[in-house]
């Protein structure tokens, strides 16, 4: 039975299920799409609820078995699959925690505040409509920049957030980093490390096929 993702990738994108696809196509896993759609509140029906008690995407379902959260997934699909497509998580118990050390690292130091802060003042509050708060956008970008400096340390002594190779953590940034680009928030101005890293990691061909949406069926 091929796996099956739960998620929506259109416009206004939330990044979740991009990170959730991206990493299914380094893997070269097989998959069934099956888009649920936040704007008309599909998220919010009972069946989808008993599956996702939050209402949220994207949710995994692989032969029966159930798991939501993008992070959670990416990590099983590169654990299960680790002897296929990419590697992007080590076996070796040091750069495992290195590995651990780098995500939650993304989870804190920049998407907490690309989003829904950054992300959601300057892009979704436009597309509802909404008033943006640019005294609040201009906090939050220093917020931002003062961690990137230390991404352009990190990033200035290797090539990846690990070291050499390429993981999880890394592409973890992409989705996000890609939306801010598109928010004109320049997280590679005058970061020429950063710049270096997010460039390659946001040309691979994964995520050209994941960036513009995912039709209804995939």
């Amino acid at each position: 039975m091929v796996l099956k993702l739960y998620g929506y990738t259109r416009s206004p994108p939330p990044p979740p299920t991009k990170l959730v696809t991206l990493v299914l196509y380094e893997k070269n896993v097989p998959f069934e799409y099956i888009e649920v759609d936040i704007l008309k509140g599909e998220q919010r029906d009972p069946g989808f609820l008993s599956t996702q008690p939050y209402g949220q995407v994207p949710v995994m379902n692989d032969n029966g078995f159930v798991l939501y959260e993008s992070r959670a997934i990416i990590r099983y699909i590169a654990d299960k699959y680790a002897d296929q497509g990419t590697s992007l998580a080590p076996k070796d118990l040091q750069k495992r925690a290195l590995l651990d050390q780098a995500a939650w690292g993304e989870a804190f130091n920049f998407n907490h505040h690309a989003s829904p802060k950054v992300a959601s003042e300057l892009l979704y509050k436009k597309f509802l409509g909404q008033e943006t708060d640019l005294v609040k956008v201009e906090e939050l970008k220093k917020s931002l920049s003062a961690k990137l400096d230390i991404y352009e340390q990190i990033l200035s002594k290797q090539a990846y957030l690990i070291g050499d190779e390429l993981t999880l953590a890394d592409l973890q940034h992409i989705p996000f980093g890609t939306l801010l680009e598109q928010a004109q928030v320049n997280l590679t101005q005058e970061r020429p490390n950063t710049a270096r890293w997010f460039n390659e990691i946001s040309s691979r061909a994964s995520w050209q096929k994941v960036k513009d949406g995912l039709p209804a069926r995939a």
